[in-house]
């Protein structure tokens, strides 16, 4: 058992596979970093706040004895949209690669047609011709 799977985990398709997650994981922080740091506070102009920290209060809390609130519900709607960059980013991102290796890859061409033998009637011909001598 042991044996299979060093097979299976060898095997060059899991390691291209493990590379890639390893990579896209490396990737998805760069993006987060770029959404975070670039495009949401560019947004947030828009809306004179923070873009993560847009939020829309549904529920108001109370204050307990050492003056804290508590029990506030929040759609934190700044966040998920956040996040929904992020996705398209990426997912653009991984469209244009699979594209440039796709372009990349040798087209095959269409098999050579086996040549064209002789009719039936040059063969009839043939025979007739043969059959004379």
């Amino acid at each position: 058992m042991l044996k299979e799977f060093k097979e299976f985990a060898m095997k060059g398709n899991l390691i291209d596979i493990a590379v890639g997650f390893v990579m896209g994981a490396a990737f998805k922080e760069v993006v987060t970093a770029f959404t975070g740091g670039i495009v949401s506070p560019l947004i947030g102009l828009i809306f004179n706040s923070d873009f993560k920290d847009l939020r829309y209060k549904l529920q108001d809390g109370t204050v307990n004895d050492a003056g804290e609130t508590v029990g506030e519900v929040f759609l934190e709607y700044g966040t998920f949209l956040t996040n929904v960059i992020d996705f398209l980013i990426v997912a653009f991102v991984m469209f244009m690669v699979v594209k440039g290796v796709n372009k990349m890859k040798k087209k095959e061409e269409p098999a050579p047609e086996a040549p064209a033998g002789p009719s039936q009637e040059d063969l009839l011909a043939e025979i007739r011709d043969l059959l004379k001598k």
